[in-house]
């Protein structure tokens, strides 16, 4: 199946079922259902079968899912199968705690290089020592180089488009953006903004 063909939301749903049957498989259960799942974790049972049967079948009538399976396959289904090595531009504060950040590689995600342009930081210790920031000038033959699919903007907002341009040219495939400006996209490389103020924002909404 195509993956235009599937909503960002749906994959955010993905994502959340392979949270839990993590959480599951931590817990030893090895079967369960979607009405289960849906009354432990407050999810909807019957979008948990709907996502799933866009992509196979997995459970079985009266006896559930398969926990151990059903987490390899939403694994591969989500490109986690391997490991994605992630450049992060901007050795700010932001993108110094990402680059130490301990779940990245538990969720087979790697940090192999972060770049920024300010001399004082390049050649600085990051990600608990194992890097040091280098100089973004060199963000080609450094992409080239650690095989980085996806970039992380850290960057001013007044940066972060030039800085994703640059990425994109690089044959980087996606961009995870913290700055908080929307990005134009270009060469098909997608980009998902993390936008805290967006978020603290709705929350406030609700507290009227």
């Amino acid at each position: 199946m195509p993956r235009t063909d599937i909503s960002p939301l749906t994959v955010n749903r993905l994502s959340v079922y392979l949270r839990v049957l993590r959480s599951l498989e931590r817990m030893g259960v090895e079967r369960i259902s979607s009405r289960q799942v849906a009354e432990r974790f407050g999810l909807s049972a019957a979008q948990m079968r709907k996502d799933l049967a866009r992509f196979g079948e997995f459970g079985i009538r009266g006896v559930g899912y398969d926990v151990p399976s059903l987490r390899k396959t939403l694994e591969r289904v989500l490109g986690l199968a391997d490991t994605h090595p992630l450049v992060i531009v901007g050795a700010g504060r932001i993108g110094t705690a990402l680059a130490r950040f301990p779940d990245l590689e538990s969720r087979n995600f790697r940090v192999v290089a972060v770049v920024d342009i300010d001399p004082a930081r390049i050649g600085e210790p990051v990600a608990d020592g194992r890097l040091r920031v280098q100089d973004a000038s060199a963000l080609d033959a450094i992409v080239a180089s650690t095989g980085a699919e996806i970039g992380v903007l850290a960057v001013p907002a007044e940066a972060a488009q030039d800085n994703y341009e640059q990425l994109a040219a690089t044959g980087i495939r996606a961009v995870l953006n913290f700055a908080p400006v929307q990005i134009q996209e270009v060469n098909d490389v997608r980009v998902k903004t993390v936008d805290l103020l967006i978020f603290l924002e709705e929350l406030a909404f609700y507290l009227l």
